[in-house]
């Protein structure tokens, strides 16, 4: 399977910050990346350098094959793209936004309109089409401005932050849009601040800090990274805590940890089910009573916190904006 999307090198600085500081990474064709990383690590400069926004201080990439650099006007011609914010005209109507972007593209009149309504009719947005668009809401926009990328149906989309802004309702249903547009062979990057999205879209997730690649691969194996499966029990009473710990240390694969406030133990596992039967049945020997129990593998969230030191943030901003380059 060849590659849709090939970075090799991409350094981006503004002043003495570096947005990108070597950054390397490629996407298949017709799978999803999720690129994840703190607030600041370089995904939304990451985003704009493919999609010719930004010129690179550094490196090379190509894009369906396009030299990104070399030939940034022949691209813009095969990608589809959104950013955090809607970049919609609010005076024109949902149709007439969407018919601009058809006869941007070169596909004609009447092609334009019948892509137009298609769209409006699969991101809900039939009921509006008519309408100008200053009146609609935040998430209406939101949806409108992704219906925009997929106009030319571009055979690789870029995506950042999708679904920010939106109910969960309408995130839903675009998932449901990727995922048919991934089974009929686009390509997608898209960066998320919703770990639940990134494991539910993404066939590899890249994690970045600081501008650098730190971390690569399927969601089941960077959560094998952060360790196997943890027990939670919660015990009724916060006295039976000590004796609790002591008993459940022989079934750690690490330290067992304890949240007084909670009286919630966590207790790592390598025999998930087993151990977790013979847990309950130790604690009841002992008459430990216990209020709840689970048993789950790291999250996402865990990856991100064992990767990058602190939990998953709200979107990406940069010290300067970006400017388009004509070539």
């Amino acid at each position: 399977m060849a590659d849709a999307i090939v970075a090799e090198g991409l350094v981006k600085r503004y002043g003495n910050l570096t947005a990108l500081d070597g950054l390397t990474l490629s996407v298949a064709e017709g799978t999803v990346l999720a690129l994840l990383g703190p607030n600041g690590a370089g995904k939304t400069t990451t985003v704009r350098v493919l999609t010719t926004l930004l010129r690179p201080d550094a490196g090379t990439a190509t894009v369906a094959g396009i030299d990104v650099l070399a030939q940034p006007r022949k691209l813009r011609e095969h990608i589809g793209a959104s950013g955090q914010y809607a970049a919609v005209d609010e005076y024109l109507t949902g149709a007439e936004n969407l018919e601009m972007v058809g006869r941007l593209y070169h596909l004609g009149v009447k092609r334009s309109k019948q892509r137009a309504r298609e769209l409006l009719e699969r991101f809900d947005l039939s009921d509006a089409a008519d309408r100008p668009v200053k009146g609609y809401s935040g998430g209406m926009r939101r949806r409108l401005d992704l219906a925009g990328a997929l106009v030319a149906n571009p055979p690789v989309l870029f995506l950042d932050e999708p679904t920010t802004g939106l109910d969960p309702r309408a995130r839903i249903g675009l998932w449901d849009v990727i995922d048919e547009l991934v089974a009929g062979g686009t390509t997608l990057l898209l960066t998320t601040q919703y770990m639940d999205e990134a494991d539910r879209l993404a066939d590899r997730i890249a994690v970045i800090d600081h501008g650098q690649l730190i971390a690569e691969g399927t969601a089941d194996s960077l959560k094998d990274r952060v360790g196997g499966e943890r027990i939670e029990i919660t015990v009724a009473n916060a006295d039976d805590l000590d004796d609790a710990r002591n008993e459940l240390a022989q079934f750690a694969v690490g330290a067992v940890s304890v949240d007084t406030n909670l009286r919630r133990l966590t207790i790592p596992v390598t025999e998930g089910a087993q151990s977790l039967m013979e847990a309950l049945g130790k604690l009841a020997a002992r008459g430990i009573r216990v209020r709840d129990v689970g048993l789950r593998r790291p999250t996402l969230d865990d990856v991100f916190l064992a990767l990058t030191g602190h939990q998953a943030e709200e979107s990406e901003t940069t010290t300067a904006p970006a400017k388009e380059y004509a070539k």
